[in-house]
């Protein structure tokens, strides 16, 4: 069975795709990976102070420390992650909630140790998205492993257990299992090494079961020099209740206005009618109902948040009743609303995977729609002075075949992998580019790009951070027609 879609576009098409929407990425295509890897981490804050942002900042350093000290770190540690955070404000968002050997999250966790060395920061802050479904095709995603070419159940679920089910849910207990298709626990050498490094407890759910059990690998296989923090989207809401049981956060301020006339949707709706069709999705109303077994999206009805499954389930749309709805873990953030509060409103960059490299200006492009109607010019201004605030960083590393675990074990350790994989060319290390050939979404960016259908000079884009002279690039690459 395939592991990867079918091409809608060549690597090469997406080569040129990426250095036209990002052209400071051209002479990194021949460089080591690692000197791409250093740029993606090479940020410092900027010296501009404008209220919204120091605010929204120093929600961010409680946030950290809130979840560092929940993970186990003491109250200095947990302090020099926010400190650190602070000073080079870059955070991986790419690999979402997923066990540490799975390569899609192994071999970013490897490209973002490169950057995070190369610049001296002693931990790794990542975004680990968790409200994704266990099921997906190929038996990839959250509740599968790959170990000597056999697909391993990690908690041993019956499909009853899986299909549409959220891993953020707490409808445990989730333990590991690590079994195949015939139900066999660790059938492999592979599977009954790694089991016994995974924690025997139960926990309530799966993300918190993987979560807990990347805590535990990074440590045994990556050492000490550089410490992991996972921040999920329970982080993420907490620090949206944060802002809201504040009246004198912008976020708070934009809620009351929404209240009152709806622009979010509306602004969204009207994107998805021109060539940026597709990349930022109404699937719900600003949050997600978390529900027993799976979340569930709300819409917004009269001054209500409300589930159309469920009409009994509906939450007065204000400030502090979203709030104590987040405070009992009832409600989780849209992508809008996560990157709004952990990249945008903070200056913080995201390092993302496929699709974020388009959806992230967009979003930018949302909040400055609603930023406009709040009339805070300092926080426009800051806004479109940010630097590159996202960068392509998931998915950048794509070993042919790539088995983590017998990576490491072959290799003796993460440092040798370092050393190997940093030195390969950016343009061999991507590999085959299947994560966006597969994607008819890049597919028609590409055309849209070449027949001029979408430009520099779009409003949608001038958020995105890259420097005016971008037209001068798109106008180069055009002519040049490749790579």
């Amino acid at each position: 069975m395939s592991l990867t879609p079918s091409p809608h576009c060549s690597a090469n098409d997406i080569r040129r795709a990426l250095t036209i929407l990002m052209p400071s990425i051209e002479p990194y295509w021949k460089m080591p990976l690692k000197n791409y890897a250093a740029a993606a981490y090479d940020l410092r804050r900027q010296t501009t102070s404008i209220t919204a942002r120091d605010q929204a900042m120093r929600l961010v350093q409680t946030m950290v420390e809130r979840a560092a000290q929940k993970a186990g770190y003491g109250p200095d540690d947990a302090r020099s992650a926010s400190l650190e955070l602070t000073a080079s404000p870059v955070l991986q968002t790419g690999p979402h909630c997923l066990l540490l050997f799975e390569p899609d999250a192994f071999y970013t966790h490897l490209f973002s140790l490169m950057g995070l060395q190369s610049s001296g920061r002693r931990w790794h802050v990542t975004y680990a998205g968790s409200t994704m479904s266990f099921k997906e095709s190929a038996k990839k995603g959250p509740g599968w492993l790959r170990l000597e070419g056999e697909a391993l159940n990690l908690f041993g679920l019956p499909r009853s257990r899986m299909d549409g089910r959220s891993i953020c849910c707490p409808d445990g207990p989730y333990q590991f299992v690590l079994s195949n298709s015939a139900g066999t626990k660790a059938p492999n050498g592979s599977a009954k090494r790694l089991l016994t490094e995974l924690p025997p407890a139960p926990s309530p759910s799966a993300a918190e079961a993987i979560k807990v059990a990347n805590d535990k690998l990074w440590r045994s296989h990556f050492g000490s020099s550089t410490n992991l923090l996972q921040i999920d989207d329970f982080d993420v809401a907490s620090l949206i209740a944060d802002h809201l049981e504040d009246p004198t956060s912008w976020l708070s301020e934009f809620f009351i206005a929404e209240a009152r006339t709806a622009l979010l949707p509306n602004a969204i709706d009207r994107l998805n009618e021109g060539p940026w069709r597709g990349w930022v999705r109404r699937t719900t109303d600003y949050f997600w109902y978390v529900g027993p077994e799976r979340v569930l999206p709300l819409v917004l009805d009269e001054g209500y948040l409300r589930s159309v499954a469920s009409p009994d389930i509906t939450v007065k749309f204000s400030p502090h009743n979203i709030a104590s709805a987040i405070r009992d873990r009832k409600l989780l953030p849209t992508l809008f609303l996560a990157f709004l509060v952990l990249s945008i409103l903070p200056g913080i960059r995201a390092l993302g995977g496929c699709r974020q490299p388009v959806y992230l200006p967009l979003l930018r492009y949302l909040t400055a729609v609603c930023v406009e109607r709040s009339s805070d010019g300092d926080l426009l201004t800051v806004l479109q002075d940010d630097d590159y605030p996202g960068m392509w960083g998931h998915r950048v590393l794509r070993p042919t075949g790539g088995d983590p675990f017998h990576d490491v074990e072959v290799s003796g350790g993460i440092s040798t992998l370092l050393e190997i994989y940093g030195s390969i060319p950016l343009f061999e290390a991507s590999g085959d580019l299947a994560s966006f050939t597969g994607d008819i979404l890049w597919a028609e960016m590409s055309k849209h790009l070449a027949y001029g259908e979408i430009k520099f000079s779009s409003a949608e884009w001038k958020w995105s951070g890259v420097e005016s002279a971008a037209g001068d690039e798109f106008a180069r690459f055009m002519a040049r027609g490749r790579l």
